[in-house]
């Protein structure tokens, strides 16, 4: 039987052949392991030279001690609602890069958030998988921090969807177009 982890590599190997060196590989494991699977994950996709490895746990030391374990960036604290849920997470120095729910931690709180992270050197790139209010929400939110990283977006979407707003947004080359 193959691992779990021998697919994953066999899947991320078929990704960088076939989207190649330039593009920028991430995966998102969400909550699904704890330490000990997050560690050898992670040691595993290292070759991969991933843009990061994005994983959620409650425990920021765990999170911290699977950072120090491997050279793939870590990405994490989409779950983390506020400042003082995020501040163990930054006193373990447990992320490369901070993801940041705008839509659950509302606007001021989300940039209040960025700007501790910030004060880490911590980049912050925007959770993003509330629909198109949500992406506009978070584009914003985006397009005001100085530690921007880059915001999830979902392209793979109904052709009806981005007509439920007044006016909706627009995608070019890879950017989001914020309307004025």
């Amino acid at each position: 039987e193959t691992s779990i982890i021998d697919k994953v590599v066999t899947q991320l190997a078929a990704f960088r052949e076939g989207a190649g060196p330039d593009v920028g590989l991430m995966m998102d494991l969400n909550f699904n392991y704890k330490s000990e699977g997050f560690r050898r994950l992670a040691k595993a996709v290292e070759k991969f030279n991933m843009t990061w490895l994005e994983m959620d746990t409650h425990e920021p030391k765990a999170l911290a001690a699977i950072r120090q374990s491997t050279r793939t960036p870590i990405a994490s604290l989409e779950a983390v609602l506020g400042r003082r849920a995020l501040k163990p997470y930054l006193d373990a120095q447990s992320v490369d890069v901070a993801i940041v729910d705008v839509v659950f931690n509302g606007m001021l709180e989300s940039y209040k958030m960025a700007s501790m992270l910030d004060a880490y050197e911590i980049n912050v790139a925007a959770h993003n998988s509330h629909g198109p209010l949500g992406s506009l929400m978070s584009a914003h939110f985006c397009s005001v921090i100085p530690n921007f990283r880059i915001l999830e977006f979902d392209e793979d979407e109904v052709p009806w969807r981005r007509q439920l707003l007044t006016k909706p947004f627009t995608v070019e080359r890879g950017e989001f177009l914020l309307p004025t």
